[in-house]
């Protein structure tokens, strides 16, 4: 049975899904520790965060444990995959062309970037994906 597409995480949800996918399988407290590095956040909402996430579908909780222990349910690549996608579809119409052309017109990319970006074309078009 294929996967179904992760839900759209908010910014928060993103935050803690990056410490995850980082961390590997952490209780709230320990995501709670490293969100509270970059900038104060209160333990009780970062707990019903991930208590939302895990109703949503975004997290699996754990909970043979006395602390439970939580994971995201899709990968970094699914998710961004599904964020992309929604992002062609609202914002540009569709057109992966026009997303490209404006994240280059944007940041500049770096020359090993351009390169990446080049081996990507190559390997797309030759009827394969990385």
């Amino acid at each position: 049975m294929a996967k179904p597409n992760p839900p759209r995480p908010t910014d928060a949800e993103l935050e803690i899904l990056r410490v995850l996918w980082q961390r590997g399988p952490s209780t709230v407290r320990e995501v709670h520790e490293i969100l509270n590095r970059n900038r104060p956040n209160v333990y009780t909402t970062v707990l019903k965060l991930m208590q939302i996430m895990q109703h949503k579908g975004l997290l699996r909780r754990d909970e043979s444990e006395r602390a439970h222990v939580y994971q995201p349910s899709f990968s970094q690549e699914e998710t961004q995959r599904g964020l992309v996608g929604d992002l062609i579809d609202r914002a540009f119409g569709g057109s992966t062309t026009h997303l490209v052309m404006r994240a280059l017109s944007t940041k500049r990319a770096s020359a090993e970037e351009l390169a990446q970006i080049r081996e990507l074309l190559d390997a797309y078009q030759d009827g394969g994906e990385r």
